[in-house]
């Protein structure tokens, strides 16, 4: 379901998207304005994950890890 929105944009980018729409056989102003949105989102949404990755790395490294392997550490496993 699509959603009707206002949005504010320069003179010379509106008449820019009009020379393209008709030039690039878009659908309509709202369809390329629509697409632009789109894969400002995709781009945006890289960028946010991205963020958090490296913030939850961070988090990781800043934490002390106890050693899991303690209890078996001094074992002789090729004597097994």
């Amino acid at each position: 379901m699509l959603i009707p929105t206002k949005i504010q944009i320069d003179k010379a980018h509106y008449d820019f998207i009009k020379l393209a729409c008709r030039d690039l056989h878009y659908k309509s102003l709202s369809d390329y304005v629509r697409q632009a949105i789109e894969n400002k989102m995709k781009e945006d949404r890289k960028r946010l994950r991205e963020k958090i990755r490296q913030a939850a790395m961070e988090m990781i490294g800043a934490e002390p890890h106890e050693n899991v392997f303690e209890s078996i550490e001094g074992d002789d496993f090729e004597s097994r």
